[in-house]
């Protein structure tokens, strides 16, 4: 049996957890007074928060000075809540309309409004929502296998007091 010894990782605010090929294998975090959210991404550069989207159907639409990206390039988006709902947090194919916005095809369909806003970078890896004055610490599950970082881990908090992540 091939064992990898398991090792921790903490930060009380946005930033990197581990760099390199890791699988997650554990994640912990405590909220505060405010509702919030943990998202991973698998990157070596600090992901993308300045930027608002709508939906429309199934197409999400983002607004982002600047952004850089080609037609088919694959990002990975953890979306906040706006008027009428959230689009759904995941790995997206970029369809450039502008040097400022593009769309990406969403699994799930509804009308979105008020311009929220969504953090993005290279791989999106997993989300949780933490309600308001959830100041426990969570433990959710993830799989034996683990979730598997080829770049880096970082961690975006929103209004999370705490995280920490398990990794081999």
């Amino acid at each position: 049996m091939n064992q990898t010894n398991v090792q921790q990782a903490h930060l009380n605010g946005s930033g990197f957890l581990v760099l390199g090929r890791n699988r997650i294998k554990g994640i912990s975090f405590t909220g505060t007074s405010s509702a919030g959210f943990v998202a991973l991404f698998d990157t070596t550069t600090a992901p993308v928060t300045t930027a608002t989207y709508g939906r429309s159907g199934t197409t999400v639409t983002i607004t982002q000075a600047s952004h850089g990206f080609t037609t088919g390039q694959t990002i990975g988006i953890d979306f906040a809540a706006g008027t009428g709902g959230t689009a759904t947090n995941g790995n997206y194919v970029v369809t450039v309309l502008t040097s400022s916005t593009f769309t990406v095809t969403d699994i799930n369909s509804g009308t979105i409004t008020a311009s929220p806003t969504l953090v993005y970078s290279s791989k999106w890896l997993l989300s949780y929502d933490v309600s308001a004055s959830d100041t426990y610490n969570n433990s959710p599950f993830i799989s034996d296998d683990g979730v598997l970082a080829v770049n880096g881990v970082y961690a975006y908090l929103s209004n999370v007091a705490a995280c920490n992540i398990y990794y081999g």
